[in-house]
């Protein structure tokens, strides 16, 4: 199949799985487009440790490609076209996942953030102008707590309760101190939801943690491209049936191996 120039099908349908940090831009942008799609999001945080997330991942494209293993559901026939993977190369954690019966559709990219900028290559540009950033979007915020004076606030009353106050003290040294490494605070978006709600959380956040503060217009064009189409091999790698997702090392971020 042609999957640069695929003529659009009105009775095709697209699976998507995808981190839940990803909710809100997905659904908008897929309820305007043409496609029939149906959603699986994992939970946040799964690429915080990488087995865990590329065995979610995995189980949930094998449970697609056995509901649809017939092409029939409740007697109605069905083509599905393929399986959108809503990540990046995120730690590593997509590396290993396999094809076995529908194409899977990645974007080029080493996490969700590339999909909010809009290019692998404005993400790098940013990255390597902007060292020490930390991001913010609508649906990381809905979806985990940031860095903010809630969270620490928060984490440091569970390790008094639980551990004691002196305990407490330097357990918060100990799992907190991450935070140090980071000194911008960079929101980004797509025009999704009360972004003006969203700015106004980062600002808050960044002036407690003495971080700079920077808001970024998000791209959507590649968000519709990954929901629409055309795949093009530029930001997009179409995994085929019998293959495997690979890092590339290079500026491709991810490849295939296997027929």
């Amino acid at each position: 199949m042609d999957w640069h120039g695929m003529a659009f099908d009105s009775k095709a349908k697209r699976y998507i799985i995808a981190c839940h940090v990803l909710w809100r831009e997905l659904c908008y942008y897929a309820a305007t487009a043409p496609y029939i799609y149906q959603f699986r999001f994992l939970k946040q945080g799964l690429h915080c440790v990488p087995d865990v997330l590329r065995s979610e991942l995995q189980s949930a494209i094998d449970a697609v490609e056995v509901e649809h293993a017939g092409g029939s559901r409740d007697g109605v026939q069905e083509r599905v076209d393929a399986i959108l993977i809503g990540y990046g190369l995120c730690s590593n954690g997509i590396v290993g996942v396999q094809a076995r019966t529908l194409p899977l559709v990645v974007m080029r990219g080493h996490d969700c953030i590339t999909f909010l900028l809009g290019s692998k290559e404005r993400y790098r540009e940013y990255f390597d102008s902007h060292p020490g950033t930390y991001w913010y979007s609508p649906s990381w915020i809905d979806t985990s707590t940031q860095p903010s004076k809630e969270r620490y606030e928060r984490v440091l009353k569970y390790y008094t309760e639980t551990y004691g106050e002196e305990n407490a003290q330097y357990l918060m040294e100990a799992s907190e101190n991450w935070m140090t490494s980071y000194s911008n605070a960079a929101y980004v978006d797509l025009g999704v939801g009360d972004s003006e709600r969203y700015k106004a959380y980062t600002r808050d956040c960044a002036e407690w943690l003495h971080w700079n503060t920077e808001f970024l217009k998000g791209e959507p064009e590649l968000v519709r491209r990954f929901l629409e189409g055309p795949w093009d091999d530029e930001d997009f790698l179409v995994v085929q049936p019998g293959q495997t997702i690979v890092p590339s090392h290079d500026e491709r971020v991810i490849t295939v191996e296997g027929t």
